[in-house]
């Protein structure tokens, strides 16, 4: 089974090596496509020859726009997108391959992952729930992190589910609520296969994502919206319902920016749920 994964990148050298590097080691089949919008911090001094990558400099219209490109070159039978200041731990892709082999009717999967800061040190667990349609709209969270989602290019393909390029910042929630309503069929994988970086820069703290967010709430119903403390009551349950909030202490291993050639091993003393900091809106 090979993996296509999609970088998408722009003056984001020193996360894009560490990122790289986490895919370049997971022992699977895979093409990893670093779509990079011509960037001029010298991250193209060294990324042109990088021989674990395919490098693919030219302009696009965003992220979004970036995503797309790379998987319309995808080779292989998984596709995922993987950001710069993310990425995939030790075995992380060889469980979803194996995941994936055993459940044939399944198009999409959601892993779990863990969220760490710039100097890669524990911040939260984010295990993953199949999503539901007005959650993902109206309460500015996701039951999933994209860094951990995984989808079958034959479904990719057939069903045209490339994201909307409009979306600057939110176009992953969007992207949720049209699988949802494909029909597609998803599960969640129990393991952590991925780390998410809040450096405090990510694209969803920008001014025009909180405006991005407002437009999605105000495209639901208005009962929806209404209800959006109720929505989000109800998704609590559910990660209760499904043991999300009881973690054990636990591993990690990592590339950070003083380790960008080997991984560091990191403790989980005290496993939490809550993303405490500048992004806890969305824990």
């Amino acid at each position: 089974m090979r993996f296509s994964i999609i970088t998408p990148s722009f003056r984001s050298g020193r996360w894009l090596r560490l990122c790289i590097a986490s895919v370049a080691d997971q022992g699977v089949d895979l093409e990893h496509i670093v779509q990079d919008a011509v960037s001029d911090d010298g991250t193209l001094d060294w990324l042109r020859e990088d021989r674990r990558v395919v490098a693919v400099v030219e302009k696009d219209e965003g992220m979004y726009d970036a995503v797309n490109r790379g998987w319309r070159r995808a080779t292989g039978e998984i596709c995922a997108y993987l950001n710069c200041d993310e990425q995939y731990l030790p075995g992380g892709l060889r469980a979803v391959a194996e995941f994936f082999t055993a459940h044939a009717e399944v198009d999409v999967v959601f892993a779990d992952a863990i969220v760490v800061d710039s100097d890669g040190r524990y911040i939260c667990h984010r295990p993953a729930l199949v999503p539901t349609r007005y959650h993902s709209m109206v309460t500015q969270n996701l039951a999933i992190l994209t860094c951990a989602t995984f989808i079958r290019r034959r479904a990719l393909e057939r069903e045209g589910l490339y994201f909307d390029p409009r979306w600057r910042a939110v176009g992953d929630a969007a992207w949720v609520v049209r699988l949802l309503d494909r029909k597609i069929a998803m599960a969640t994988l129990r393991q952590f296969v991925s780390v998410f970086t809040d450096t405090g820069e990510n694209l969803s703290l920008k001014p025009s994502a909180l405006r991005e967010r407002l437009e999605m709430i105000h495209s639901a119903p208005w009962w929806a919206q209404r209800l959006h403390s109720v929505i989000r009551l109800k998704y609590r349950l559910r990660k209760l319902a499904h043991g999300l909030y009881a973690q054990k202490p636990g591993l990690y291993a990592i590339y950070t920016p003083s380790s960008p050639g080997a991984r560091v091993e990191f403790k989980i003393e005290r496993p939490t749920a809550r993303w405490t900091g500048r992004m806890a809106t969305r824990a």
